[in-house]
């Protein structure tokens, strides 16, 4: 007599985060976009040019107030309510990932204060010299980010994505408050929407509120793109 195969049991059911890992790679995505094209254009930029040297520079600012900002809301309210969401068996482990991520975050905080350095002696001294420091400042940066960033989409967003409940990635977006003004906002939005895949342009238009998607449309994204052919000397892709 034939037996029938026991029917397999469903895998238990998990508070998925899905926004929450889609926040943290756009992000990432964007800064290390940012900060390479920061070192192409500066490269080819007179160095002598005072308002090409604070466009550039003013936008390594906005970069590097994004990234610390970013690094304080993980630090303080993200991974926190991660580990106490985590089974006991998986927490010792994390606090080690966390740690880890702690380390690669200090380090790319120093670099930032660096890059700060290299900014102001370009604008103040004007020379090739000054521009090139500001350009390689830049690349070194960008590597350390794009370490940090792998690590972290390797060893933390998978646990994100499997155990933080959505209620509590909603928590976090209210309580964080934005130190950016209005337009910096719009300008970091566009950024990010520029190599979003459709589900993600999708997620992060559906995570604004009316008022704010009503300003993309009706002057955010024009006043996006003439920022960026400003910068670059081109359109954005998307």
């Amino acid at each position: 007599m034939t037996v029938a195969p026991a029917p397999l049991r469903p895998p238990p059911v998990r508070p998925v985060a899905t926004r929450a890992g889609d926040s943290q790679r756009v992000l990432h995505r964007l800064v290390r976009r940012e900060l390479r094209l920061l070192a192409e254009l500066s490269t080819w930029a007179p160095a002598g040019d005072a308002a090409r040297a604070a466009a550039l520079t003013r936008h390594a600012d906005l970069l590097g107030r994004v990234l610390l900002g970013h690094h304080a809301m993980e630090r303080d309210l993200l991974w926190p309510a991660l580990l106490r969401a985590l089974p006991g068996d998986l927490a010792g482990p994390s606090r080690d990932r966390v740690a880890d991520w702690t380390t690669r975050c200090a380090a790319v905080d120093n670099r930032l204060r660096d890059l700060s350095t290299a900014a102001r002696q370009w604008a103040v001294a004007g020379t090739p010299a000054a521009r090139d420091a500001f350009a390689l400042t830049c690349l070194d940066l960008a590597a350390a980010v794009d370490a940090q960033t792998q690590a972290e989409e390797r060893d933390l967003l998978p646990l994100l994505e499997a155990h933080l409940p959505a209620r509590d990635w909603a928590a976090i977006v209210r309580a964080v408050r934005p130190a950016l003004g209005a337009r910096e906002q719009m300008t970091v939005l566009g950024l990010a929407l520029e190599d979003a895949s459709p589900a993600e342009r999708a997620r992060l238009l559906a995570g604004l509120d009316r008022g704010t998607r009503l300003v993309w449309r009706l002057a955010g994204r024009a006043r996006h793109r003439a920022a960026v052919v400003r910068l670059r000397g081109a359109p954005p892709e998307h």
